[in-house]
């Protein structure tokens, strides 16, 4: 089995997913780099200090993972990005602008970010001598509205897919064409196609892992993004909840731990493998929302209190990864179900 790269840089990293990238191969020895703009709580709406996920977690690697070096940057600096790319042996790429809503209300922004940023990753990857395998933080919004056009049942607390070529969830062979997409979906995948096309042409190793929800410690989500978190949060602080539709969609959710080994699966051998990979729970971890809600009163006693409003562009009533593929050509299968995932948040909330 081939070893973790030892010289990683990642993006983002005082995000959710990147810190824990970042923590990960500081655990296992491996030289980290962190490169963030640490701007989340200013481009997001619905986002305030009490949930500033990037001033946390900048402030958690200081202090738990000394070794890391952390550096303050923009990916849209090129010249800046490829100094900091020289040396590495891979890059864990998930800075991004994370949000549908913010993409509708300044799409220049989410493209300068998501696209041209994601293509000057590659690029500096491409020219380093280091020469760094590069993996990209990619959404199930490339796949846009054909998600729901799949038709789907609906039962008494949740939809599910109502088409036996499903049951396995959304594969990676889905049509991205012809559908709204919604300009985060399209930046997406405009970054997903470059990797995809870096990888073909022997350019960069790279691979866009197209997420369900992640979710785990160290998150503070918003009603814009992070819902998983959102809802535990605001459960935990007694704050009242707006469902967007009616609380019967489905995803399947994926403990943050088990996304950074499905990241490392490819880093560590990247060579001959697929480009792009559906990574989610999968159809073993599946909650809607309401049923969430429902889990949270049973382990904390407590229900937020709900309205609920229209659907928002971009919604989808049910999205399931099939994850068949990680499976078969990274070895790789989720390790923490949906309610120790949410066992362990609500210990960190507490000890927060």
């Amino acid at each position: 089995m081939s070893s973790s790269p030892d010289r990683v840089l990642v993006t983002g990293g005082a995000g959710f997913v990147g810190s824990h990238a970042a923590a990960y191969y500081d655990d296992r020895g491996s030289k980290v780099t962190v490169l963030d703009n640490l701007s989340r709580v200013d481009t997001l709406e619905t986002a305030d200090e009490s949930r500033n996920t990037a001033a946390y977690n900048w402030n958690y690697l200081e202090e738990e993972h000394p070794d890391v070096e952390l550096l303050e940057g923009d990916i849209r600096d090129y010249d800046r990005l490829e100094e900091v790319v020289e040396g590495h042996n891979a890059v864990v790429h998930t800075a991004g602008q994370v949000a549908v809503t913010a993409s509708i209300q300044d799409p220049r922004t989410d493209f300068e970010v998501n696209a041209q940023g994601t293509f000057n990753v590659l690029e500096a990857a491409r020219t380093a001598e280091s020469d760094p395998a590069v993996v990209i933080a990619s959404t199930n919004k490339v796949y846009g509205d054909n998600v729901n056009a799949i038709p789907v049942r609906e039962a008494d607390s949740r939809y599910w897919y109502d088409d036996s070529e499903f049951e396995d969830g959304i594969p990676e062979s889905l049509s991205i064409d012809d559908c709204e997409h919604t300009p985060y979906g399209v930046s997406k995948l405009t970054a997903d196609l470059y990797v995809q096309d870096y990888a073909e042409r022997n350019e960069v190793d790279a691979a866009a892992f197209r997420m369900s929800c992640i979710y785990g410690t160290r998150q503070f989500g918003n009603e814009d993004q992070g819902w998983v978190a959102h809802f535990a949060l605001s459960t935990l602080r007694d704050e009242p909840l707006t469902i967007f539709g009616d609380g019967k969609q489905v995803r399947d959710v994926l403990y943050v731990e088990d996304l950074i080994r499905a990241y490392d699966a490819f880093l560590s051998d990247p060579e001959e493998k697929p480009a792009v990979y559906n990574i989610g729970g999968g159809t073993e971890n599946t909650t809607s929302l309401i049923e969430f809600l429902d889990l949270l009163e049973e382990k904390t006693g407590k229900r937020s209190e709900i309205t609920f409003d229209d659907w928002r562009e971009g919604d989808q009533k049910v999205y399931v990864s099939d994850i068949s593929r990680a499976r078969d050509e990274l070895n790789w299968v989720p390790n923490v179900d949906f309610e120790e995932g949410i066992d362990r948040f609500i210990e960190w909330y507490e000890e927060y």
